[in-house]
């Protein structure tokens, strides 16, 4: 009796799966996947995708194809991804711009980071850099405050775009140290840096895994991280506050997600095995060396850290008094 129970209790709970989800979840994947990524080549969000993409390949035994897609502050990519079938074929590389400062930069967006994504897991989170180009006469925060109070809105600098990480940390440099300097917003980190590196523009924030290459080669000068304590891999850099700006600190993250309605067992799958790419040593090691810390969080818990970073990032954006133009 107990035994036809069971049977029928097991009928009963798959009568109420979606067609197929079973054989789904047990298949999956059966084909590459695409690793979206709202960013252009060169950039973190690019670095990591690839890094990570080559691990899932291995753990599940599908390509994970990389798909750059740029452009409007990281909003087609997103929104690319937020459209894309919830199967598990996609998966998008979010991160601070187009996630968690949108939000308060826009009156209307084509994606919700929260309705309509869900999260997988924190990928690692990092500070940004100050660079400078080698020519401008400046080898302190210090210095460079004092060069753009002498010279007002004479000094440049680049960003991935308005609103995004790199563009917040210096407004909020130029807000507590009181100077005023020309922002030329790119479409991503990597035209930005180069046109650092060009001598196009003075400087720039940038994200670690870009930069370290870039200073070690004597290509740009590191001024500044934007982090409360300095970066592993950048030991002799000094953090903004330690620089003449006590109480500055800005973090960026990256993180992954799939669209909203993911089956739960393919979102479980994505989770757990991403989350065995990022805790051996090697891996922790490597990301250390871009300036970067490992995530490796359950998908609650970016959920909840997406939340956080939303709300703080509006704060910011209000008392900068950032617009869109």
């Amino acid at each position: 009796m107990l035994r036809k129970m069971m049977l029928w209790a097991g009928l009963l709970a798959g009568a109420f799966l979606p067609p197929g989800a079973g054989a789904q979840a047990q298949s999956y994947p059966s084909r590459p996947v695409r690793f979206l990524v709202p960013a252009p080549p060169g950039g973190a969000p690019d670095a990591l995708a690839r890094m990570v993409g080559q691990g899932m390949g291995e753990k599940l035994g599908q390509t994970f194809v990389i798909d750059n897609r740029a452009g409007g502050n990281g909003i087609i990519g997103s929104e690319l991804g937020a459209r894309a079938a919830p199967d598990g074929y996609t998966v998008v590389m979010g991160y601070a711009g187009p996630f968690s400062i949108n939000p308060s930069l826009y009156a209307k967006l084509p994606y919700d980071p929260v309705k309509d994504f869900a999260p997988i897991t924190l990928i690692a989170t990092g500070d940004n850099v100050l660079v400078t180009h080698p020519s401008l006469p400046v080898r302190s925060v210090k210095e460079l405050v004092a060069m753009a109070k002498a010279k007002p809105g004479q000094l440049t600098y680049a960003s991935g775009g308005t609103g995004q990480s790199s563009h917040l940390s210096m407004e909020l440099l130029a807000l507590m140290a009181g100077i005023r300097m020309v922002h030329i917003p790119y479409k991503g980190a990597g035209p930005a840096m180069a046109d650092v590196i060009g001598g196009q523009v003075s400087m720039q924030f940038l994200a670690p895994p870009p930069a370290i290459p870039q200073i070690n080669a004597g290509k740009l000068r590191g001024l500044a991280v934007s982090g409360s304590k300095r970066s592993a891999a950048l030991p002799d850099i000094p953090t903004v506050a330690e620089s003449g700006l006590p109480g500055y600190e800005v973090l960026t993250w990256y993180g992954a997600f799939a669209p909203a309605r993911t089956p739960p067992e393919i979102l479980r799958t994505l989770n757990r095995e991403m989350v065995r790419v990022l805790q051996p040593n090697e891996m922790r090691d490597q990301l250390r060396r871009h300036g970067l810390e490992a995530g490796a969080m359950s998908a609650d818990e970016f959920g909840r850290y997406l939340a956080g970073e939303i709300a703080k990032w509006r704060k910011v954006v209000v008392e900068a008094k950032i617009k869109i133009e």
